[in-house]
């Protein structure tokens, strides 16, 4: 990362930690966990130590009340390392964001003492036959006295087999589509609450990923989020707040590529001399270096308007969709670059690739972005 972001000196300090501590504690468990297919919660339990998994959170609710510009530099620290621990504790945001967007006084001190004190959250919107149409949920959510039922399947949730707790967005009055979603805070431990079988991905494998599962599960009415048919619209402003993290941690994984094709072009010799001695090498090197910078810069871009209070769904549109296939352009040429070692599992590069992919299709796929993109600008 150029030393020319204008950071104070926190937050070059927070960097430099965050960054130390990911290459002495993270790195070395990656290819591991890759493998297995495992969130590495020894180490979750380290940045927890550290306060970095509740840096979202306020600080009158025990977290270090982080600004989102912040939080950019910590994601993108983590990301250069391993997208799927980074996507594990960034989804405590996602959880949390509804929460603190809608939440009362005792459900934002419920939630975030969840995650300061070492848990999870976890957001639940998509569903098996749903995908984009998120509008359109199965779940239901039935008031019964002083309580909601709620019965349906979640897919596709990260952090769903270790969340303490979930941010679930259920249909309250189908016949209203958009407008009769609303949102609930369920607990992991209520009687009706179950796990589906962890995912196995093609990429992000230590993040934890599951179905989460509702059967006539009893919620008081204390526990719905913000009013009554604002579920969707609440979803669509979390998403809105949360684009700069998650494209912050894909311009750690563009940041990794280009660290790792610098140093293997300087060492790989072919036709007597360093492959970095090939123009066509250098120019893919430095049209990485131009995306990572676009990319970069569009975060930090979206995350300073989220700080000012700003949820601009185009910026966030385009801002997912730019690092999202600047992501996977960058990753693809890297392993262009390694050649043949690239498509080796003994070389690091074939999995940032892996790892990439999933930023064109979560939270909304690249194409709905635009779709949302032409629809803000042409209505």
């Amino acid at each position: 990362m150029s030393a020319h972001y204008l950071l104070t000196e926190d937050q070059i300090s927070i960097q430099e930690m965050v960054r130390e501590f990911a290459q002495k504690e993270l790195a070395p468990v990656v290819k591991e966990c890759d493998e297995q297919s495992r969130f590495p919660v020894e180490v979750y339990k380290k940045i927890t130590e550290m306060g970095i998994n509740s840096m979202f959170i306020p600080e009158e609710y025990g977290g270090m009340g982080l600004d989102t510009v912040t939080c950019c530099l910590i994601r993108e620290e983590l990301g250069r390392v391993d997208a799927g621990f980074t996507i594990g504790v960034g989804s405590n945001g996602l959880a949390y964001t509804p929460v603190a967007l809608a939440g009362t006084e005792a459900q934002k001190k419920m939630c975030a003492s969840y995650i300061v004190e070492g848990g999870f959250g976890a957001y639940c919107l998509t569903e098996p036959a749903g995908g984009s149409d998120a509008a359109h949920a199965l779940t239901t959510a039935v008031k019964v006295g002083d309580e909601w039922v709620i019965n349906g399947r979640k897919c596709f949730i990260t952090n769903g087999p270790l969340a303490n707790f979930y941010v679930v967005f259920a249909a309250t009055d189908k016949a209203a589509g958009a407008k009769g979603m609303t949102a609930f805070i369920v607990e992991r431990d209520r009687e009706g609450v179950s796990v589906g079988k962890h995912e196995d991905k093609f990429g992000i494998r230590s993040s934890e990923t599951s179905d989460v599962v509702f059967d006539e599960v009893h919620i008081p009415a204390d526990h719905i989020l913000g009013a009554e048919g604002q579920g969707f619209k609440l979803a669509m402003n979390t998403l809105n707040r949360t684009r700069p993290g998650g494209s912050a941690t894909a311009v750690g994984i563009m940041q990794h590529c280009i660290d790792l094709c610098i140093e293997y072009a300087k060492q790989r010799v072919v036709f007597g001399k360093p492959i970095a001695k090939q123009q066509a090498v250098q120019f893919m090197i430095a049209d990485m270096e131009i995306k990572t910078q676009a990319s970069r810069q569009m975060a930090l871009y979206a995350a300073r308007l989220a700080d000012a209070g700003i949820a601009d769904a185009v910026v966030g549109a385009c801002t997912k969709c730019f690092c999202g296939d600047s992501v996977v352009e960058i990753a693809t040429n890297a392993v262009q670059v390694f050649g043949g070692y690239g498509y080796s599992r003994e070389y690091p590069v074939e999995k940032l690739l892996r790892d990439a992919k999933i930023y064109q299709i979560f939270e909304g796929t690249n194409q709905i972005q635009r779709v949302t993109i032409a629809s803000n600008l042409l209505h």
